[in-house]
């Protein structure tokens, strides 16, 4: 008989982890969704992942196997002004994490960023052994999570992606369809290249990675001590664009709304940030480990939109 699996979501009321509630929907499994925040019409444990004992307390209350960390601070710009809470929530609380899901020999999957990278100059896709050369605070701390979660010696999964968006939550897709809504002329940046990513889409690839791990380390007599799939890995939808070309697809989609969309440089807009000028991930290990067959990144902006506009 299959083992059902106990499943604790940190974040659970951020982008990714409301389409992890919906993928969660299909699952056998038992899931606990946590944050700090409640959000209307769904269950929430509130829990703050930088108190070690509260971390401690419910993995082991809930007998959990398996804790996805979708929770981070991810105002970039807010980072650079709070650096304590960043490191506190990007570096400390993955640690807290880490060292809890190692005593219960569990798995963590932790969510990471392109931001890891950037100040070198590249031109390829990134891959999962590069160097991380973050240009600011943001990037800095989640390359310090990942490092305290490999110093503790978890059994983990730890997936980098990017321009992350959904149909929850503040995004950049949402916010561009507002304002093309709204707005005669628009200035979007063409110099920052990368790709979107469909909420939905991630929270599909990390459904496939649980169901792996359920069957190689929980589905037998005993439970496993190693994940043979440990490690870093990339994912984003497929493609590259600019966040201009991200715009004018948003807007072909949401019907041609009138404004007029015009590519600008990005210090154009001023920002105490150096962001990424190119963080296109390579997907090719997620790929050939996990069988994951990820959609091109039109089509799935076109579903999320499709939604939003139904709503």
């Amino acid at each position: 008989m299959t083992k059902k699996m106990n499943i604790l979501v940190t974040g659970a009321n951020g982008q990714l982890g409301n389409e992890i509630r919906l993928v969660a929907k299909q699952s056998k499994d038992n899931w606990f969704f946590t944050d700090v925040t409640e959000q209307e019409g769904v269950q929430t444990i509130n829990l703050d992942i930088t108190n070690s004992k509260a971390v401690h307390d419910i993995i082991f209350e809930k007998k959990i196997d398996i804790v996805v960390n979708c929770a981070a601070y991810t105002n970039v710009e807010g980072a650079e002004d709070n650096t304590t809470l960043a490191e506190q929530l990007n570096a400390t609380a993955p640690k807290i994490l880490a060292e809890a899901v190692k005593d219960v020999n569990g798995l963590l999957i932790h969510i990471s960023t392109d931001y890891v990278f950037g100040k070198e100059p590249y031109n390829v896709p990134c891959k999962e052994h590069q160097q991380g050369t973050p240009t600011g605070v943001y990037g800095a701390t989640k390359l310090h999570g990942e490092q305290n979660i490999f110093s503790s010696g978890c059994k983990h999964v730890i997936i980098r992606t990017a321009w992350l968006y959904s149909e929850f939550g503040k995004n950049f897709c949402k916010t561009m369809m507002s304002l093309l809504s709204t707005k005669q002329e628009l200035k979007v940046v063409f110099d920052q290249t990368g790709t979107p990513t469909y909420a939905l889409d991630l929270a599909n690839a990390i459904a496939v990675i649980i169901d792996d791990y359920g069957k190689e380390c929980l589905h037998k007599d005993s439970i496993s001590s190693e994940y043979s799939k440990s490690g870093v890995y990339h994912y984003s939808n497929e493609g590259v664009c600019s966040w201009y070309d991200f715009t004018k697809m948003i807007q072909i989609l949401t019907g041609g709304n009138g404004a007029k969309v015009l590519p600008c440089h990005s210090d154009e807009f001023p920002s105490k940030v150096v962001r990424p000028a190119y963080s296109v991930l390579d997907k090719t290990k997620i790929k050939q480990i996990y069988g994951i067959h990820i959609p091109y990144w039109t089509e799935s902006l076109r579903k999320c939109i499709d939604n939003l506009l139904k709503q």
